[in-house]
């Protein structure tokens, strides 16, 4: 138990460390300086931080959990170098073998993943057109595609009103959809959609779901092999083959280009592009059970492909989960670093409170030699001057803290840069301040406390 008299005491000795930091207001707070930019950086920081993180978290739910993403591109030519196929001949004439065909993605894909691959939860193929959407004379270009029900699974995507495509839509190729928001406010703006007719590519399509909003950046539908569809018609696969076409069916002209046209439904391609729009799917999710052997599993995917397709490397396989993770890591290290550095502001502002309470110990040697002649402890001067030190740092403490969250609002203002202000970090930051001011502080509270009394009764 604290006795009344140590009470007293350490009330007295708080006291006259406050009047001693607010009499020196300006040096208090130069003093204090290092402290308040120190807890502002730190907070500022691990506010960048949370904020990609939260940003690698949503894009990872944008592009599902487990997921292998497998997309048609065009292969690129080369020259076959000299050997038994390719040498010249006594003709001088160069010897190439044929071009060996590939039928590119397809369902045939598909059926082969599923039965070969094992841990499959879902394979979503894909198919994107763009198409003119008309209702009630309004016409629009929308995206337009052919998906299974286990797109919207793959993706997390939800309803916001309606149903999911049912087993019979799917497997007779009825013609319905699912619109995305974008699409209902431009088309529906004062009527329910379910149940009414659009027309796209020139056939009307009856809307079953409407999807909930929400918002995918433009990185994370390139890079990550994420669908856009706020501005989306999605169909059953089967009817957009079976009613609308078949690209596989369709093969380049002379020229080397291929132009699809279905009444209001159209695409082309130039000769460059060809090699693309021989591929039925334009894409291939690969959801798997769990993420131990996603990349494993995706080298797999990558020779059986290759196989199928005669050794043509007219596709990609990504796996976005991974390249998330990889960013991640690579951002954890920027932030530690970042709040590395900014936590060196917090012991260069540990060491100018040292020299400052040094500099005050030798200006007031004359008030110690008084206090302890009147009967004032060295644990009295001790606290004393520990208690300004660290009176100094909480205050430095929370004029940074406040500094800090107005940095990261500003941050996030103008440099358009996502900034998350967690407790932990303002927790983390003002402990920090604080003992700092502690242990910066302790060394000249010892100094003072050691002062002679006559000696310093005698000090001018």
């Amino acid at each position: 138990m604290i006795s009344q008299e140590s009470l007293k005491r350490h009330g007295y000795n708080l006291n006259t460390a406050y009047e001693a930091v607010f009499i020196n207001k300006f040096r208090s707070i130069l003093t204090a300086l290092g402290i308040i930019f120190g807890v502002a950086a730190v907070i500022a920081m691990m506010a960048i931080g949370n904020g990609a993180q939260q940003e690698i978290l949503e894009q990872m739910k944008m592009v599902g959990v487990n997921n292998i993403v497998i997309t048609p591109v065009a292969e690129l030519s080369h020259q076959t170098g000299q050997g038994q196929e390719g040498e010249e001949g006594e003709g001088g004439d160069s010897q190439q073998g044929p071009t060996k065909f590939s039928p590119g993605l397809n369902m045939m894909d598909v059926e082969s993943i599923t039965s070969i691959i094992p841990d499959i939860a879902r394979v979503s193929p894909e198919v994107v057109y763009t198409a003119y959407v008309i209702k009630d004379g309004v016409r629009r270009s929308a995206s337009f595609s052919g998906v299974m029900p286990d797109f919207f699974e793959v993706f997390g995507l939800e309803l916001e009103e309606g149903k999911f495509f049912n087993n019979n839509q799917v497997k007779n190729g009825v013609a319905v959809c699912i619109i995305g928001p974008e699409v209902k406010s431009r088309f529906f703006k004062t009527e329910n959609p379910i149940n009414k007719k659009i027309k796209c590519g020139g056939i009307w399509l009856t809307v079953v779901g409407v999807l909930k909003s929400r918002l995918i950046s433009e990185a994370a539908t390139k890079d990550l092999g994420v669908s856009e569809f706020s501005n989306t018609i999605f169909t059953p696969i089967n009817t957009l083959l079976l009613r609308y076409k078949d690209r596989s069916q369709v093969q380049p002209d002379q020229n080397g280009s291929t132009f699809i046209i279905i009444d209001d439904f159209a695409m082309s391609s130039s000769a460059n592009q060809a090699a693309l729009q021989s591929n039925q799917l334009d894409k291939i999710i690969v959801q798997m059970q769990n993420s131990d052997n996603l990349s494993e599993t995706a080298s797999i995917i990558n020779r059986m492909l290759l196989r199928r397709h005669n050794g043509k490397k007219d596709f990609e396989v990504k796996v976005p989960e991974l390249l998330l993770k990889q960013e991640q890591r690579t951002k954890d290290i920027f932030n530690i670093v970042l709040g590395a550095i900014a936590s060196i502001s917090l012991i260069v502002g540990g060491i100018g409170i040292m020299n400052i309470m040094l500099a005050s110990v030798m200006e007031r040697i004359r008030e110690i030699g008084l206090r302890m002649s009147i009967g004032a402890r060295r644990s009295d001067i001790v606290f004393q001057f520990l208690a300004e030190a660290t009176i100094i740092s909480i205050t430095g403490g929370f004029i940074g803290i406040v500094l800090g969250v107005v940095l990261a609002r500003m941050i996030m203002q103008f440099a358009d840069i996502l900034t998350i202000v967690s407790p932990i970090s303002i927790i983390i930051s003002f402990g920090v301040s604080a003992t700092v001011g502690i242990v910066f502080g302790l060394m000249p509270a010892r100094k003072a406390s050691r002062q002679d009394p006559v000696t310093s009764l005698r000090h001018d």
